[in-house]
Order: C-alpha cells, then sequence, then structure tokens
C-alpha cells in the first residue's frame, strides 16, 4: 500500500473516528466536503473504487441542503464507502472470493497448555494450514466447554503449572468414551515412563519438544486423517446408540419421495433436553452421558420400528415418524415425555429427574427443503421452552413462521470503520441465521459498561471487544465480565494487534474464548464466530 494511499485511509478513519464516536449531529455540508475530497484525492492516487463511490453517494446529496446528520443515519449512508476502504486496509477481496471454500468446513483444533506464548505461536502456525484453532490457557476452562467446542484434535501439555496435563487427558477420556477424538500429548520430558501413561490413559500420539514444525504437522493432520476415516464409516452415535446426523439426509429424502409419490405425510420432530447444562454443571459429564443414553433408551422403546432418531448434536435429537401427521406425533412424543420425566436418575445419596422439550412439524409437499423444516419445527420448540419447557408444541399448519432464538451480539471498538464492518458482516452471516440479532456498538469498555445492557436478560452474549481502546481497554473489561456470577452467558473473541503479545496472553488467562490479530481476513473471521456461536446454541 502506498504511503499516499496510507494517508487518505488514516485520513478517513480520523474523521470517522470524530463524527461516529464523538459528535452529535453532523452538518450536511461537512458531510459533502469530506466526499468531495475523497473522490478527488481517491482518483489522483489510484484509488479509483474509492473515488468513484465518493462520487455516487455525492450525486444522492443537494450541495447546498440545509440539514443535520445522525450517527445511525450517516453510518448507514457511508457503509459502501466504509466497506471499500475496509477492504483495501485489511483484505484482499479477490483472494477471498477465489478461496471461499475454503472457509466453510475447517478442521478445529483445540490447543491447552498455560504457556501463552507458546499457544500464540503455534495457534499461528497451525492456521497456516487451513485449520481453526481455539488456545486455551486454562485447563478447567477447556475441560468444561470441551463438548460444545466438539474439536476434531486436542493437543495438550503435559507439565502446566496449576494442573498435570495427564490428568486434563483423564478427564477428557472419561467424557468422551463414547467419541473418537484424537489426542496429541506434548512435553520437554524425554522418560519413557511419562511416554507410556500417556498411551495407556489414551493419547493417540506423544510428542516431545522443543517441536519440529512441519513434523508437528504432519503428525497432527494424520490424526485427523484418522477421525475422517472413523467418522466416514460411522453412521451410529457411540454414546446414546441411535444414529448420527450423517444419517438424516438419506432418511429424510427416503420420506420425502413417499410423501411425492403416495402423499404419505410425516412429521418431523425436534428436541432438546431441558437444562442439559445445567445437569452436566452439577453433576458432571459422566452423569450427563447416562442421561442422553437413558432418553434414546426410552424413545427408542416409544416409537413404531419405522421410525427414526438421530442425535442431532449435543443434547438435541431429530425424530422422524413417516405415515404420521401431526395430532398424531404429539400423543407419541408426549408418552414418551410422560415416562423420561418419570425416570430417576441418581448421584450419590440423591436423585433427580430430566424432562424434555419438543417442536413438531408436519411435512407438506409445498416446503420440502430439510433445513427449513427444522426452522420451522424449532421454531416450536422455542415455544415450548418458552411456555415453561417440559412440554410439546405443534408448528401451526397454516402458519410455518417460525420463532428464532434471540443472540445478543456486543461490537466494542474504538474504530467507526471496524464496528460499521463487523455490525454488517455478522447482520448478513449464515451463522446468524436461525437467531434474532439484538447487535449493539460501542465506542469503549466504559460505554459498554456504563450501558448495562449486558445485564438485563438471560440471553447469550457474543462479545467481540478490541485489546486497546480509550477509557477502559477490552482487557479491563473482560475481567470484569469474568467476575460476574453468571460470566458463562459471555463467550468473548479478543481483537489484537501483533505488537501486543501480551495482551493476547493476559486475555487467553483470563478467559477469552478466541483472539484474532488485526489485520484479518472477514471471511476468517466469520468462520471463528461460526464456531463460538455454535457453542451458544
Amino acid at each position: 500500500m502506498s504511503k499516499y494511499l496510507q494517508t487518505l485511509i488514516k485520513n478517513v478513519r480520523k474523521q470517522l473516528e470524530a463524527w461516529l464516536n464523538e459528535q452529535q449531529e453532523i452538518q450536511h455540508k461537512e458531510l459533502y466536503r469530506f466526499l468531495h475530497s475523497i473522490s478527488g484525492t481517491a482518483a489522483t492516487i489510484g484509488f479509483s473504487e474509492a473515488g468513484d463511490m465518493a462520487q455516487e453517494l455525492m450525486s444522492h446529496l443537494k450541495e447546498h441542503e440545509e440539514r443535520v446528520w445522525d450517527k445511525e443515519e450517516l453510518q448507514s449512508f457511508l457503509l459502501p464507502l466504509i466497506s471499500i476502504i475496509y477492504y483495501e486496509e485489511y483484505s484482499n477481496v479477490d483472494e477471498i472470493i477465489e478461496n471461499k471454500k475454503e472457509y466453510e468446513d475447517k478442521n478445529l483444533i483445540l490447543l491447552i497448555d498455560d504457556d501463552t506464548a507458546l499457544l500464540m505461536y503455534l495457534k499461528d502456525e497451525l492456521e497456516k494450514e487451513g485449520w481453526v484453532v481455539i488456545a486455551v490457557a486454562d485447563p478447567d476452562r477447556a475441560i468444561n466447554s470441551y463438548y460444545d467446542l466438539n474439536p476434531d484434535c486436542v493437543v495438550i501439555d503435559v507439565h502446566m503449572k496449576d494442573k498435570n496435563g495427564l490428568d486434563v487427558l483423564l478427564q477428557i477420556k472419561e467424557k468422551m468414551k463414547q467419541h473418537f477424538i484424537p489426542t496429541i500429548m506434548i512435553s520437554v520430558d524425554k522418560s519413557k515412563e511419562i511416554r507410556m501413561k500417556s498411551y495407556k490413559l489414551g493419547a493417540d500420539d506423544y510428542i516431545q519438544k522443543p517441536l519440529e514444525m512441519d513434523e508437528f504437522i504432519v503428525r497432527i493432520n494424520r490424526q485427523l486423517e484418522r477421525k475422517q476415516a472413523v467418522d466416514d464409516v460411522m453412521l451410529i452415535d457411540e454414546l446414546t446408540r441411535v444414529y448420527n446426523r450423517k444419517f438424516l439426509a438419506q432418511t429424510y429424502e427416503r420420506l420425502v419421495s413417499n410423501l411425492n409419490r403416495r402423499y404419505e405425510p410425516f412429521c418431523l420432530v425436534l428436541v432438546d433436553l431441558d437444562h442439559f447444562k445445567q445437569v452436566n454443571d452439577t453433576y458432571g459429564h459422566i452423569v450427563g452421558d447416562e442421561v442422553l443414553a437413558t432418553f434414546a433408551d426410552v424413545v427408542r422403546r416409544g416409537l413404531r420400528i419405522n421410525d427414526t432418531i438421530i442425535r442431532f448434536g449435543g443434547e438435541e435429537f431429530i425424530i422422524l415418524l413417516p405415515e404420521t401427521e401431526a395430532n398424531e406425533a404429539k400423543l407419541v412424543i408426549e408418552r414418551i415425555l410422560k415416562e423420561f420425566s418419570n425416570t430417576a436418575f441418581r448421584f450419590g445419596d440423591s436423585k433427580f429427574y430430566n424432562s424434555f422439550s419438543a417442536g413438531i412439524h408436519e411435512v407438506h409437499p409445498t416446503q420440502l427443503e430439510l433445513k427449513r423444516n427444522i426452522d420451522i419445527a424449532d421454531g416450536a420448540l422455542y415455544e415450548a421452552k418458552q411456555a415453561g419447557r417440559n412440554q410439546v408444541k405443534v408448528a401451526a399448519v397454516n402458519n410455518v413462521k417460525y420463532t428464532k432464538k434471540p443472540i445478543h451480539i456486543g461490537i466494542i471498538d474504538d474504530d467507526p470503520i471496524i464496528r460499521t464492518m463487523l455490525e454488517d458482516l455478522i447482520s448478513k452471516s449464515k451463522f446468524t441465521d436461525g437467531f434474532t440479532l439484538d447487535i449493539k456498538t460501542f465506542k469503549d469498555g466504559m460505554e459498554f459498561m456504563e450501558a448495562g445492557w449486558h445485564l438485563n436478560n438471560k440471553d447469550p452474549y457474543l462479545l467481540i471487544l478490541d485489546g486497546m481502546m480509550p477509557r477502559m481497554d477490552g482487557l479491563e473489561v473482560l475481567q470484569k465480565l469474568r467476575s460476574l456470577q453468571y460470566q458463562e452467558r459471555f463467550t468473548v473473541m479478543m481483537l489484537t494487534s501483533r505488537k501486543s503479545e501480551h495482551d493476547i496472553s493476559r486475555a487467553l488467562q483470563l478467559g477469552a474464548d478466541d483472539y484474532i490479530t488485526k489485520p484479518f481476513k472477514l471471511l476468517e473471521l466469520e468462520t471463528r464466530l461460526g464456531h463460538l456461536i455454535k457453542r451458544m446454541k
């Protein structure tokens, strides 16, 4: 980027910061002069795209009009120009478009190590291979989020200050013993005893430090290939012994074929266990696994031979009921609910009960798309939860609208261009399709904390938090959030500078869920946010 272009972008950013961070009202003549200046300068230095856009925006304005702009309408009006400047500064658009498929289905690597300097280095190197890497410095936090992350490979350091890596391995293997998730131990320890103990506890590989990065990458890739091979031949969920989601498409297509040929109605039921996270947090994931397995057994006993139950993900299941209308399906699912909610689970000397909520959708020939029909059933499921859980709701036959789940997204950054672009990116992202979005932007940490917006309800929050801001920086905000009693509601993505390694290290120690360094590609950020959003569902 030429020094002239850098100067132009710097000046544009400075003006936008003044308007969108400070001024309450912007005079029309200021806006017109601003666009006029860009149109001339950008064309002169060869940045014709920005010059043309400034000229286009000017054509919608009258030079001597008497009016005042507020921040929101100014931001909306200038978005096309901001987008062009942002992409020029942060992205190679042609490269992103050309490689867009690379971002759609990446392997997820989980790194667990309290050495934050090593974490940052490994994260950077592994992401060059096209993998999504989540680096966690707090082993307990990694263990607690393991189910939700559902990684494709885990790398654990044996020697950590507050927790032995072998204990972490043992806890993870106990949680996921019904699933194949390869684990790799790394250590400076050369002893055969530690290697043997790692293997006996279930490690799939042991790599000695210092790491040879090319060999490290090959060995991770080998484990990913093993996992893919296992996944490809397995249609049964190891824990619950019901079908996994790989079986969904073919079963659904068979029912659609019967619907089209013989008009045999069928129902799609989406089931979600109530307060399941609370079960895991209170009694542990081993007991949680028992609840899931028992639920699957109860459902199997309550279904007919041609009915199908599929574990859709976590504690969510899909039940397909062929030759069944919605009123009949409701009777079947309510009977299963009654039996399951009366099933006692024991933990030590105490016992507890669990229930589920369900949404039913009778599929019609006018709407056969699988994703859309799942969304409709999900809307009915959401209504069941809102009505108090432990019940079954049917999507209205004549009105197939569905209620989306709410999610609150906060963008906290003193850079108005970043705020504007992230708001636009998230509002259009495929990862937020199933949600009702509440997006708020804040110019610094103090404004965010003083607004109290994050204190208003019990829904999940995704916060995109800049590390360096005036008045209160991102680390201070993160520290305050993690001190709250209900801090698990907040998923935090940190935006950092490559020059602030100390801040990245501190953010990981404070419990940031992920970080990305500026400058970044928008599709890379979108992919990372998508993984975080999946954990919040």
